[in-house]
């Protein structure tokens, strides 16, 4: 499934990555009706929807993380995008991928494998997997933020940074976080959708609680 030429020009990334790219959207359009990775109804706007989208989120965290991990990855989003990134400059170090259906897992294997790039896929639930500690921690269309937080905390660092896209609620679900815990956020405006961003969000803290 190749890449429009005006979605190229918003990705800019290398030749190399974009063919591995367009590897991933051919095996997700093969895989999809079996396992339902993503919406049918998506598949049409798959390179903006999902692709674009993931690629925003790379460049929204912090650059040449050592470690990210991406939770819930499903379809591998953004997760699975940002370990085929492997050869540009803001790239991370590692990538880890946390998903528990095994039939994904199996996708998010396959795509790895055929496109040459390391990853490590755990198939295992978010909250039982051990933790991480993740300089940078993802998550797309997984919870809402309160309970992303319970997950940052197990799997982030404490200087890390989450990076979480939300759709048009997004104030609702940041208000509702800020009653159980403390955080710094940034607002990145998504560049795919008018209604939706993507929060930064780094010092998390539980209200109430205190280091020694």
């Amino acid at each position: 499934m190749s890449c429009p030429d005006h979605i190229q020009t918003k990705l800019n990334v290398s030749r190399e990555t974009l063919t591995r790219l367009e590897t991933l959207a051919d095996l997700l359009v093969k895989w999809n009706p079996r396992i339902n990775l993503v919406s049918k109804s998506t598949i049409d706007d798959l390179w903006t929807r999902h692709i674009l989208d993931s690629v925003q989120v790379l460049r929204s965290a912090p650059p040449n993380a050592t470690h990210w991990v991406d939770i819930g990855s499903g379809g591998g989003f953004p997760g699975l995008v940002i370990a085929l990134m492997t050869t540009e400059p803001e790239a991370p170090q590692k990538v880890t991928l946390i998903e528990s259906d095994q039939r994904k897992c199996a996708f998010l294997r396959t795509v790895l494998r055929e496109t040459g790039v390391s990853g490590t896929v755990i198939t295992d639930r978010i909250e039982k997997a051990a933790p991480q500690n993740a300089d940078v921690l993802s998550a797309r269309a997984l919870a809402d933020l309160s309970l992303l937080c319970e997950f940052a905390e197990r799997h982030l660092t404490a200087s890390g940074t989450a990076v979480f896209p939300k759709g048009a609620r997004w104030q609702k679900e940041l208000k509702s976080a800020q009653e159980s815990w403390s955080f710094d956020c940034e607002v990145v405006k998504s560049i795919t959708d008018p209604e939706a961003v993507i929060l930064k969000i780094g010092e998390l803290k539980r209200v109430g609680s205190h280091t020694p």
